[in-house]
């Protein structure tokens, strides 16, 4: 018997039994998309810390420290350069907006703010790149499953869907939440152990740097494996501009910023959560590089986390390690899930379809767009190549579109809905123009991505003088 596999299964048989019992007490859709906005700071810290640790932060900086060595710990710590800013500047004045107008969506704050065609637009936008997400979260899954037991890449994203499906849909943020607080503890805890057991497996820093080191025989490219900017200055300016404003602006954390019971609350969850997310940034990317050491010819750098977690430890401690990547992907897929069941049910469905829909009703609604996201995200998942390649979709498509028309008029009043929709579409046709007619390749050290959202910025700020709007007091 497979004892890696029985254990991950077990686990995931335990969240699924927890969702589901927490699911049969909510009954509206207040409970299912902010938890009737009870949430103290201790539980607002963990559904967010619990939405960041995921396939990227896990499986897909593993995969990139295997590769560029310690430069990789910039992806998490961007992530957390922007949960800052949304702990002191962008959550508590957004929380506070919810809370006057009874918001539940990232949708109903830019229907509040500009107009209801601007929120079909970019929640339409966001329903599709939420996909790309979910289906990095799936992949990671799978790579879990393809090390431990030989499990292909289509049975792997059908198990992983099919978990955090079933709970989700069955309480939505509500029960994800009470799920979370045990996905929390074995992901923190699987993390901690592993990483001074893979390098105590290759004899210690000293000893992988020299295993490193003869495994490249290029002195040149060694000092870069240890260097802070060993991937590129590119890439890392592109991963400032795309991921800081991504964690400050993502549709499913500011649905989670809602959920709090109070502005101080915003304050101690998140700011707790950017903290966790510095420190954490260390521990994959020490396994990936123990990884490397270890196994220098992976044809799949994604497979080093499950690989370094099932070969460098002893079973106890693997077994563990292995429940929290698991725990990790799954606790992301459930907040993809919660943008994906918004966008559709509430931004799109009841706002251009059916405005009068009872609360029941888009209660039951949004379960079954749950269901269709889960085998949306299969196929797509089939599709993708890697979870670096769907978080890159989702991110820069969602910061390229959201980040300017969203900051600037949570803080400017004469923002308008003209200046809103141009800056979004600029930001876009910008990107993907650099994308795809010049080779991917962008300008000096700026990638497409980035190029599009100083564009977009540059344009927001712009009609603020020559097409301001109405003076708006929210």
């Amino acid at each position: 018997m497979n004892w890696y596999l029985a254990s991950i299964l077990t686990y995931a048989f335990i969240l699924i039994a927890i969702g589901w019992f927490i699911g049969r007490h909510v009954t509206d859709a207040s409970n299912f998309f902010v938890g009737n906005r009870k949430f103290s700071w201790k539980m607002l810290f963990v559904i967010l810390i619990a939405a960041n640790i995921g396939a990227g932060s896990t499986v897909g900086v593993t995969g990139l420290a295997y590769r560029h060595g310690l430069s990789a710990w910039w992806w998490i710590a961007c992530s957390a350069f922007g949960s800052l800013i949304l702990a002191y500047v962008v959550g508590p004045r957004v929380w506070r907006i919810a809370k006057k107008y009874n918001l539940y969506t990232m949708g109903d704050y830019l229907d509040l703010r500009y107009a209801k065609f601007f929120r079909g637009v970019i929640s339409g936008m966001m329903a599709l790149g939420t996909l790309a997400l979910f289906s990095g979260q799936l992949i990671g899954i799978a790579w879990i499953l393809d090390v431990v037991a030989n499990v292909d890449k289509p049975l792997g994203t059908f198990i992983g869907a099919m978990v955090v499906t079933i709970y989700f849909a069955a309480g939505g943020v509500l029960s994800a939440a009470i799920v979370n607080i045990l996905e929390v503890i074995v992901i923190l805890a699987g993390f901690c152990l592993a990483a001074p057991f893979a390098l105590q497996a290759v004899g210690g820093w000293s000893g992988m740097e020299a295993q490193i080191a003869l495994n490249f025989a290029d002195a040149v490219k060694t000092n870069n494996y240890f260097a802070w900017d060993g991937i590129g200055l590119s890439s890392i300016i592109g991963y400032f501009f795309v991921l800081t404003p991504a964690f400050c602006i993502s549709p499913g954390l500011i649905g989670k910023i809602y959920s709090a019971e109070s502005e101080r609350a915003v304050k101690l969850g998140t700011m707790l959560n950017a903290l966790v997310q510095f420190a954490f940034a260390f521990l994959p990317v020490i396994i990936g590089m123990c990884a490397y050491a270890a196994f220098p010819d992976l044809k799949n750098p994604e497979l080093a986390l499950p690989l370094a977690m099932k070969e460098l430890m002893p079973f106890g401690v693997a077994a563990f390690a292995l429940a929290a990547i698991f725990a990790a992907e799954v606790s992301t897929a459930d907040a993809v899930l919660y943008m994906l069941s918004s966008s559709i049910a509430k931004d799109l469905y009841k706002t251009f379809l059916k405005p009068e829909i009872t609360d029941k009703e888009l209660l039951s609604f949004s379960r079954k767009v749950t269901v269709a996201a889960g085998v949306a995200g299969v196929l797509l998942a089939l599709w993708m190549p890697n979870i670096i390649t769907a978080l890159q979709i989702f991110y820069s498509l969602m910061t390229v579109s959201i980040a300017a028309p969203f900051l600037i008029g949570l803080f400017a009043e004469r923002a308008s809905t003209n200046g809103a929709v141009l800056a979004a579409v600029t930001g876009v046709v910008t990107m993907l123009g650099f994308q795809f007619l010049n080779n991917g390749q962008g300008l000096w050290l700026f990638n497409p991505a980035t190029l599009g959202i100083l564009a977009s910025t540059s344009i927001m700020f712009l009609s603020l003088y020559i097409l301001p709007g109405e003076k708006n007091h929210l």
